[in-house]
């Protein structure tokens, strides 16, 4: 009896995350956000009186991602999912779900094809691939190119990517966006996330004399691609990763002086203007105090306010009935600017906020400081060492 009363009093959802392999730090730098979220709200009263227990859940690919669904939503009894930062993970979770009846909360896997299926009870908080791909487009045009002070239809530009959902939807977009810009992409190339040799793909590159390389990838992809480049002397005037491994200390600092200067799209980093990013500076306090450290990227951020938002909707429904959730998520709003991400709030009937974006961001001195657009930007774009 002891035992039923307690869980009466408790709402379980699940955090089904990459909490190992390949994925595994992203996958853990995202769930910290979440659990920060759940425990701000378990501080101030929970939601709807009830104490919110995160059932954790490891998902390294699709097949296991069809598994742990299975299992939070049949066994544990969740009353929802956060998730997943992979968008394979989540694509396959979200089949599940979307049969049980139970909503999914995606905070930070960016493949737009997630909320493009018809599905009532997926939502997600975070900006898409298009917005990375078309983000990342428009800074060859009016930030990379100005900087270093050439024309962008002068510029040979090179598109390479890991072959899953994510690195296929990014640079599809890109190549739709550089085309329609009228601009110069002299290669094209997918390759294995899993790669352990990358240098035929760099000697691809040096020998079609690329300007500049736009890389959709993870960090290991990241990290061959940066050594290998430097060891057969590539070194392309600009680089612009799309999160990823891009996003990440530990790949600034395995690659040393080698990370300068390059670029980032992604979500926003807690480098911003705390004038446009509200409690984005209480974030980071309460991070450092949880873990000992600074925040590893803008992943922990993200899922930290898209939890946060979830949480909302959930205590606003003031009930666990899928229907009821699904309508106060369509009814939620909050306006640019008033989160520590410096995202609004508004999910259209797909599921999908409407409101969240995505920066460019440039590594200076061992950070990765914002260079646009400007209302959060926090330095000027620098241009490489040739």
């Amino acid at each position: 009896m002891a035992a039923a009363s307690i869980q009466a009093q408790e709402i379980k959802i699940g955090a089904l995350y990459p909490f190992s392999g390949g994925l595994a730090l992203l996958g853990d730098e995202s769930f910290r956000g979440t659990q920060m979220a759940v425990d701000e709200r378990n501080a101030s009263g929970g939601v709807d009186g009830k104490k919110v227990v995160l059932v954790k859940a490891d998902a390294v690919d699709a097949n296991q991602a069809v598994g742990e669904a299975r299992r939070l939503t049949s066994v544990e009894g969740v009353s929802a999912i956060f998730g997943s930062f992979s968008s394979g993970v989540a694509t396959a979770a979200t089949q599940v779900t979307e049969l049980s009846g139970v909503p999914y909360f995606e905070l930070g896997a960016v493949a737009d094809t997630i909320t493009a299926r018809g599905f009532k009870y997926v939502f997600r908080s975070n900006s898409t691939a298009k917005s990375f791909a078309d983000r990342s487009i428009e800074s060859i045009v009016k930030v990379i190119a100005p900087t270093l002070k050439t024309d962008p239809k002068a510029l040979r530009i090179a598109i390479i990517y890991e072959d899953g959902p994510y690195g296929t939807l990014v640079s599809g977009f890109q190549k739709e966006e550089a085309k329609r810009l009228g601009l110069n992409v002299v290669e094209s190339q997918a390759y294995s996330a899993k790669s352990v040799d990358l240098s035929s793909l760099v000697l691809r590159l040096k020998g079609a004399n690329a300007d500049i390389v736009l890389q959709t990838s993870y960090q290991n992809d990241t990290l061959l691609f940066f050594r290998q480049s430097a060891s057969a002397g590539y070194k392309p005037r600009a680089v612009i990763g799309a999160g990823g491994g891009y996003s990440l200390q530990e790949t600034a600092q395995a690659l040393g002086s080698g990370i300068e200067a390059v670029y980032n799209v992604d979500f926003p980093q807690i480098t911003m203007k705390e004038a446009g990013a509200p409690g984005l500076k209480e974030f980071v306090a309460a991070y450092e105090k949880r873990y000992g450290s600074a925040p590893r990227s803008g992943h922990s951020l993200v899922n930290y306010v898209g939890a946060k938002s979830f949480l909302d909707i959930m205590s606003a429904a003031k009930s666990t009935d899928p229907e009821k959730i699904r309508q106060s998520a369509l009814a939620y709003r909050k306006p640019i600017g008033s989160s520590a991400a410096g995202w609004g709030f508004h999910f259209g009937e797909n599921g999908q906020n409407q409101l969240a974006s995505s920066n460019l961001m440039q590594w200076q001195g061992g950070k990765l400081v914002t260079v646009y657009p400007e209302h959060v930007a926090t330095a000027k774009p620098v241009p490489g060492k040739q």
